[in-house]
């Protein structure tokens, strides 16, 4: 009897993990892996035309465009860049584009022509509650997590006025916090899934205070974060200090280009300040 209870249960166990939603879930396989590679985890890269190996299917070359913009480049060619404001990263033909809060540095309504999916992370729908987005194109999927944002008055709370967007190359998860504004609930987490990259803002002031994000870094557990939307030197040599407790190694990359592979991940967590000081 025993037994049969415990079968009962594992088959309902299972059933109800294929029932979950799975937006915005960063732990699945989309395409057949290559053979396994051997390296670092992370190459400096050319900023343009860079070409990845056909069969490295886990992997992204990810450039800072400025300000909280980084164009993700994939091994099938697709090209996506975050917070698209219609200044960085225009002209670069991108296929997918994510606007994680209607302010003016962080989207714009008159993308370029060309653009396969304009994703907008807030409700901008008359009769919208939120946002929900999850496309894929070639090897690259992107989907969405709605949060909170302030209002401009600094009142009251724009309810799903943000979004964190991941984006999926194989088994290589990336995520972009875009304008976050509070800590991450274990909802939050639970549907975001493994993250491998986090790509945080770290200005202190218009998205969180440093305390708080450095927290919800610990709470996302990434390998490796890329700082974004920050003015200064200081505001990193702040961030660093408050990365002390978790053993984070800072590297400053001499451009703006990494390569990052699933399979080449570094063990330690490792901060790659590639928008150097900063003030985009």
């Amino acid at each position: 009897m025993t037994l049969r209870l415990s079968l009962v249960a594992l088959c309902a166990t299972a059933l109800a993990l294929l029932a979950a939603p799975a937006l915005a879930r960063c732990s699945k396989n989309l395409v057949e892996l290559g053979p396994t590679l051997q390296g670092r985890g992370v190459q400096m890269a050319s900023l343009d035309g860079a070409q990845l190996a056909a069969d490295a299917a886990s992997r992204a070359i990810i450039t800072f465009l400025g300000h909280a913009s980084f164009e993700i480049d994939t091994p099938q060619g697709v090209r996506a860049i975050t917070d698209y404001n219609g200044l960085n990263g225009f002209g670069r033909k991108p296929d997918i584009v994510t606007m994680n809060n209607a302010h003016s540095t962080h989207y714009t309504d008159t993308p370029e022509d060309g653009i396969t999916y304009v994703l907008r992370g807030w409700p901008s729908e008359a009769g919208q509650t939120e946002a929900r987005h999850d496309v894929s194109l070639k090897d690259l999927k992107v989907t969405n997590l709605p949060t909170n944002a302030r209002d401009w008055s600094g009142g009251s709370a724009r309810i799903n006025g943000n979004s964190i967007f991941t984006f999926t190359i194989g088994d290589l998860c990336i995520a972009h916090l875009g304008h976050l504004h509070h800590r991450l609930t274990r909802d939050h987490l639970d549907e975001l899934g493994r993250i491998d990259v986090l790509m945080v803002p770290i200005d202190g002031a218009y998205t969180v205070g440093l305390p708080v994000m450095v927290e919800v870094i610990r709470q996302v557990q990434p390998r490796i974060v890329l700082p974004m939307h920050y003015w200064g030197r200081g505001q990193v040599a702040r961030f660093e200090e408050l990365m002390a407790d978790q053993d984070a190694v800072f590297i400053w990359p001499d451009r703006r280009t990494i390569e990052v592979a699933h399979d080449r991940l570094p063990e330690q967590l490792t901060v790659y300040v590639v928008g150097g000081n900063g003030g985009d």
